[in-house]
């Protein structure tokens, strides 16, 4: 291969790989300087000229010429007077030599290894520049287009051709691909695993959300409403605190849009998750009361020194405020930073229903504590569910659930 195929064909596979003119320069500079030192140890006598435009390559070697006696000629950069009048017969001493060594001169078997280095080279900085760019874009939302779907992961590739991928547990459930198709998710991170980039992205991290806000609502692209904390269930449920610092701003409001019209648009790309915008407040009864929305509550105790927080509510509005299969307060609880446990409002007891505490000594204590957790402190507030809806909302075992039910019919028999 001679000198012109080998910078032309090396110019058109750094193209192709995006890599700017002056970085391929320096590449091929680099490569030839190694195979200048591994034949004559030394380059700092050679001049590299490059022109990959016309696939043009001088190499020249610039040696002082000395006289055959000198101590110096053994030099790297020093020729003797008769070797330099070999090259030019008029030549003296003191004068310079300058000898263009071709290509074929360092031998076919390092010309090929140039090549593959100079290949090598390319993929090592195009590795670089993919984790370099991604690393900038963690946070960010990108759209690429799905082309491989396997068990555990999801591939894709962005615009540029570069792999990306999407592992289950980043998918929203209900999330179904088809190759072709073109995603919208969050840059969760970049890491070099085996040293190749492997850039990771998500549909259930909050920021996901958050981002999409920014997207679907000016106010929040401008910094006129912030979004204070995102909580989700990925597809399922999701509560977002917002907040104005314009009195003018109505934050929930702007964020839903007219009719919904904002927010549709973010539930229908989250898999029609159900989200609950929440204006957020330094009043902490006010803002548990928001959290545990569509609910309405009765009284808030709030611990001093953190711990749980105990809501009473009517009976009617105890399963609002837990949810489904225990949504509501799970969400609500780490919006609000802090554990919650409901209780129906006294006087509010069904007179032939009878209080958990009072089966102590059939059930054991701290499975009466996880039953009221969830507002559960009745017979028949637990009668009136399924072991099903109780395993969900709980971390009772089922075996443990049906013996509750068990103890607890007896009573009513």
């Amino acid at each position: 291969m001679d000198s012109g195929n080998l910078i032309e064909s090396f110019a058109d596979f750094a193209m192709q790989k995006n890599i700017d003119r002056p970085t391929m320069i320096r590449i091929l500079e680099d490569v030839f300087k190694t195979m200048i030192r591994k034949k004559y140890e030394f380059d700092d006598n050679f001049d590299v000229i490059i022109n990959a435009d016309k696939g043009d390559l001088e190499i020249w070697r610039f040696r002082e010429i000395v006289d055959d006696n000198s101590e110096d000629i053994w030099d790297h950069d020093k020729i003797s007077l008769t070797d330099a009048r070999k090259i030019e017969a008029d030549f003296e001493i003191g004068e310079e030599v300058a000898e263009e060594i071709k290509l074929i001169d360092f031998g076919r078997r390092a010309v090929m290894t140039a090549r593959q280095t100079l290949i090598q080279r390319v993929k090592d900085l195009e590795k670089d520049i993919i984790y370099e760019k991604y690393k900038d874009l963690a946070g960010e939302i990108i759209s690429a287009e799905v082309y491989q779907t396997l068990s555990r992961e999801v591939l894709l590739v962005d615009n540029e051709g570069n792999e990306l991928s999407i592992s289950k547990n980043d998918q929203i459930p209900k999330d179904r691909f088809r190759k072709g198709e073109s995603v919208r998710a969050v840059v969760e991170g970049v890491d070099m695993v085996n040293g190749n980039p492997k850039v990771k992205l998500s549909r259930t991290a909050p920021v996901f959300l958050e981002r999409l806000f920014e997207n679907e609502v000016p106010e929040v692209y401008d910094g006129l409403i912030t979004i204070k904390k995102v909580v989700r269930q990925p597809g399922e449920r999701a509560k977002v605190a917002v907040e104005s610092y314009d009195d003018r701003i109505d934050p929930v409001g702007a964020c839903v849009g007219m009719k919904g019209s904002r927010i549709h648009s973010i539930v229908r790309e989250l898999q029609n998750e159900n989200i609950d915008v929440i204006n957020f407040t330094d009043n902490m009864e006010l803002y548990i009361a928001r959290a545990l929305s569509p609910a309405k509550i009765g009284s808030i105790k709030i611990p001093e020194e953190g711990g749980r927080v105990s809501v009473f509510l009517k009976p009617d509005q105890v399963s609002l405020a837990i949810g489904k299969g225990g949504q509501n307060i799970k969400l609500a609880s780490q919006l609000i930073g802090l554990e919650i446990d409901v209780f129906r409002e006294a006087g509010d007891f069904d007179d032939e229903d009878v209080d958990l505490d009072e089966f102590g000594d059939e059930i054991d204590s701290w499975i009466i504590d996880e039953l009221k957790r969830v507002g559960l402190d009745t017979a028949k507030s637990v009668l009136s569910l399924t072991p099903d809806e109780i395993t969900k909302r709980t971390d009772l075992e089922t075996e443990t659930i049906q013996e509750i039910f068990k103890i607890l019919g007896q009573e009513f028999e």
